[in-house]
């Protein structure tokens, strides 16, 4: 779409969460194994408090979102900290009678959770956990889930319905309170409107803009919700919804964005200027890149070019942000 590039990524949308899902109530073991694959956690929160803790539709600014995020929170953690538990006793003095390392052991065991062994060591440092193991309390394990949680399920909060009168004022509130958490204020109802005014040509709308362009021809209630929505856009600058899927890919997860193109030939067969675009993860290497396209260019990688520079580089060359590449492989 002219300038941009819009990359896939792959979305679980998991819903029923109920109090102590952790312990298997209502849907709740289905729940939290639907998030094991996932790499960073979406909460859409009702930042006008008109949605309740059993999400029935209540009055606006009746119900404090706070809650919803320490809720979530709470399940998730308790949900690592059932894992941890599980076997501790044994596992713990198996640890200790054979001198085993725990960021081993640990990491081995949580792999599941996509906790690695330099997860595990980060954590005892940050919570000083350096007495003997036979000696953690349940409020160390505790801790201990939390930390690791924060490091393999990183959330950003989704604070929807931003523009419902007084959402401003709970945002502001969850904001202050939640300080370490990303809190991108949103309107799914907006981005949807003018996505729908941009497919019946309408409007033109980049999701993610700041702007957009009356191409159409509008009836009076077409125009006075686009002048709403165009006020929208000036006060927040987006509608968020794209502004939290960034955030996610980018800030949290730290994945860079590589085009594949060629040093004579940046077009494709239908004229198109590098129409494609791959997200890898960063520390990334050219060969990694040559496999992520496809098998056969990673098991006949010869070389790497830097297209903006015309450099050689090697397999092992850690890619960057916006880097544009061509692959050579053998004949």
């Amino acid at each position: 779409m002219g300038d941009y590039r819009f990359v896939p990524v792959k979305m679980i949308d998991v819903a029923g969460l109920v109090p102590k899902a952790y312990e298997g109530r209502g849907r709740g073991n289905q729940f939290l194994n639907d998030l094991r694959d996932a790499d960073v956690l979406i909460h859409v929160v009702d930042i006008s408090g008109g949605t309740n803790e059993n999400g029935e539709i209540c009055k606006p600014l009746s119900h404090d979102p706070g809650k919803d995020i320490e809720f979530l929170e709470n399940e998730i953690d308790m949900w690592y900290f059932g894992i941890i538990k599980k076997g501790w006793a044994k596992l713990s003095r198996q640890i200790s009678q054979e001198n085993l390392e725990i960021k081993k052991v640990l990491g081995q065991q949580l792999s599941g959770l996509h906790v690695n062994e330099e997860m595990v060591q980060d954590s005892l440092k940050e919570l000083n956990l350096t007495h003997k193991i036979m000696e953690w309390s349940d409020d160390d394990l505790k801790k201990l889930a939390t930390s690791l949680r924060k490091k393999t399920k990183p959330m950003i909060i989704a604070a929807n319905k931003i523009d419902v009168e007084g959402a401003e004022y709970e945002f502001e509130k969850v904001k202050n309170r939640f300080k370490d958490l990303i809190i991108i204020p949103c309107s799914a109802e907006v981005e949807l409107s003018l996505r729908e005014a941009a497919k019946h040509n309408l409007i033109e709308y980049i999701p993610g803009d700041n702007k957009f362009k009356i191409t159409g021809n509008l009836n009076e209630k077409q125009k006075r919700a686009l002048e709403f929505f165009e006020d929208f856009l000036k006060k927040f600058k987006n509608t968020g919804v794209q502004d939290v899927l960034d955030k996610s890919i980018f800030d949290l997860l730290k994945y860079i964005a590589i085009f594949p193109g060629g040093v004579n030939n940046l077009y494709d067969k239908d004229g198109r200027c590098l129409p494609d675009c791959f997200l890898m993860r960063e520390g990334s290497t050219a060969l990694d890149f040559a496999y992520k396209i496809h098998q056969d260019i990673g098991d006949n990688f010869i070389k790497a070019v830097d297209v903006r520079t015309k450099r050689a580089v090697g397999k092992d060359y850690k890619l960057k942000h916006r880097d544009l590449i061509e692959i050579k492989t053998k004949n």
